[in-house]
C-alpha cells in the first residue's frame, strides 16, 4: 500500500474523530439547537415515519429551517461517516458495513439523548441518519469509480505518449 494512502487514511481518521465531537457537541451542548434546557421526561418516538408525516403535514406552521433541519440535516449529517469510513479503513468497506456503523452511531447520539433528556430518541432519525451515511457511501463509490477511471485513462495517455516517441 503507497504512503499517499495511508496518509489520506490517517486524515479520515482525524477528520471522522474531529466530526464525532462536533455531533456530539451540537446534540447534546448546542444552544443553537434548543439544548439549554433538558425535558422533565424521557421523550421518544418508536412508530416510523410519524415524525418524517408530522413535519410534512404541518411543514406550513413550522418554520422553514425546523422543517429542513428534521427532514434533510440528518441525511447531511451523517453523510460523512458513509464517505469517510472507507477512505479510513485501508481494506474494502461495503455497504452493509457502513449502514451498520451508521445505524450504531446514529443509535448512541439518540440513546445519549434519551438518557440525558436532552432530545427526543426517535425511530425516524434512526432511518434517516443510516440513509444519509448510505448516500455518503454511495458517493464515495462514484468518486472512487470516477478517479480510477481518470487515472486508467490518463496512465494510457501517458503509455500512448511515450511509444511515440
Amino acid at each position: 500500500m503507497n504512503e499517499s494512502r495511508k496518509r489520506l487514511g490517517s486524515l479520515s481518521r482525524l477528520i471522522l474523530i474531529l466530526y464525532g465531537c462536533v455531533v456530539i457537541y451540537f446534540v447534546l451542548f448546542s444552544d443553537r439547537l434548543g439544548r439549554v434546557d433538558g425535558y422533565s421526561t424521557y421523550r421518544y418516538n418508536l412508530v416510523p415515519f410519524e415524525e418524517i408525516r408530522r413535519f410534512i403535514i404541518y411543514r406550513n406552521y413550522v418554520s422553514i429551517e425546523a422543517f429542513l433541519l428534521n427532514l434533510f440535516g440528518n441525511l447531511l449529517v451523517f453523510f460523512p461517516i458513509g464517505f469517510l469510513v472507507p477512505i479510513w479503513r485501508l481494506e474494502k468497506t461495503g455497504c452493509i458495513r457502513i449502514i451498520i456503523y451508521t445505524f450504531l452511531f446514529s443509535l448512541c447520539i439518540e440513546t445519549l439523548q434519551l438518557v440525558t433528556k436532552v432530545g427526543v430518541f426517535d425511530v425516524d432519525d434512526l432511518m434517516m441518519n443510516t440513509f444519509g451515511g448510505l448516500l455518503g457511501w454511495i458517493s464515495y463509490c462514484i468518486i472512487r469509480f470516477i478517479y480510477h477511471k481518470w487515472k486508467a485513462d490518463h496512465k494510457k495517455k501517458e503509455e500512448k505518449g511515450k511509444a511515440e516517441i
